[in-house]
Formats: C-alpha cells, sequence, structure tokens
C-alpha cells in the first residue's frame, strides 16, 4: 500500500474529488464523507472522515464528529473497518486529534 493512501472513487458523477468518499452502512444507505486526514503507522493505515450532509443548515447544525477507521485489505481489495481494539483506536484517535486541533474544537469529556 502507498504512503498516505486512501481509498477514494476519484471523481465521481456528482463532481465529488479525491477528498471525498461514498460508503454504504449496515443498512445499505449510502453515506457521503469528507477525508479530514490519513495516517500511516507500524499497526496499519486510517482515516479520518467527516460526514458531509446534503442539507447545508444540517451540516452546521452538526456534532462536527469525526470518524476514524482502518484500511484493511480483504479478499486483494482495499476497504475500510472500525478500529475494534481500544488501545489502537486510542493511539489513533490521539493522533489525529492532535493533528486536527488546529482545525476542531474536541470534546474531551470522558463521561460520555
Amino acid at each position: 500500500m502507498d504512503e498516505n493512501r486512501v481509498p477514494s472513487g476519484g471523481t465521481d458523477d456528482a463532481g465529488f474529488g479525491d477528498n471525498y468518499i461514498s460508503l454504504t452502512d449496515e443498512n445499505g444507505k449510502e453515506i457521503e464523507f469528507r477525508i479530514i486526514d490519513s495516517l500511516d503507522l507500524d499497526e496499519g493505515s486510517y482515516v479520518a472522515l467527516e460526514t458531509t450532509p446534503d442539507d447545508p443548515v444540517a451540516y452546521l447544525n452538526s456534532d462536527g464528529s469525526l470518524i476514524i477507521l482502518k484500511t484493511i485489505v480483504e479478499d486483494g481489495e482495499e476497504m475500510l473497518a472500525t478500529i475494534d481494539d481500544d488501545e489502537e483506536f486510542d493511539k489513533v484517535s490521539g493522533i489525529f486529534m492532535s493533528r486536527l486541533s488546529d482545525l476542531y474544537d474536541f470534546d474531551t469529556d470522558e463521561d460520555e
């Protein structure tokens, strides 16, 4: 896998470029995400995503949560998957939080 390569569909019919990706959720619904950052570590490659609601008002009112996924290879195809290991997730999310702190006001409340 190339360094800092994140899976994306290139430019699609809607005009989205390489900074956007469309993923299908467990209910079969397609959701568009903006790729905020990517990261390569010994444990693997990771990507931080932000949802891109169709409604601009909904986007402005959203909580701005980042979704962090790991790039895996399954049957020779790159895919994005959740990070099941808590220690791995904490390490990766901490790095993303540090790198993106100028763009986002992260809520670090542990009580959620």
